[in-house]
């Protein structure tokens, strides 16, 4: 008999119950100017600011519908800014504002704790073993992805 495997059913739980939890914390550390999600988007643009829509969306891993709406909840409490690209008008780039660039301690002390409740229990060595396992399933993922 095979046995039954439930990986996706477990990120599933994982990426809710993490989702929630990073929720609360923030808020908690009196970040109220954007959700979980969004963080997502801010910390790719603390990584790489001014980057297109496309970039962002490959790195987030957010489809370009999705980003669009977030960007747009995030353009109006003026965390990010649109920009025409000035070699091709047709794109826009995504900018940090200052407001957005003045959260980024903050949002990091509290990804700091949520990664302490994350791996709590687990050595460094089963750490490194998790995350090389979850990038092949991103890779696999991608690469489905890429055959649609």
């Amino acid at each position: 008999m095979m046995k039954t495997k439930n990986g996706g059913y477990l990120v599933s739980q994982i990426k809710y119950l993490q989702s929630r939890a990073f929720s609360r914390m923030l808020s908690k550390s009196g970040i109220e100017e954007f959700n979980g999600a969004q963080g997502r988007i801010l910390f790719v643009l603390w990584q790489q600011d001014n980057i297109s829509i496309a970039e962002l969306s490959q790195k987030t891993k957010l489809s370009k519908n999705a980003l669009t709406s977030m960007l747009d909840r995030m353009e109006s409490k003026k965390l990010i800014k649109r920009e025409s690209d000035e070699k091709d008008r047709r794109k826009i780039r995504i900018l940090l504002t200052s407001g957005a660039q003045a959260l980024e301690a903050q949002y990091k002390k509290v990804s700091e704790e949520m990664t302490e409740v994350f791996y709590s229990g687990f050595t460094d060595d089963e750490i490194d073993q998790f995350e090389n396992q979850l990038k092949r399933i991103i890779d696999n993922l991608d690469r489905k992805e890429k055959d649609a």
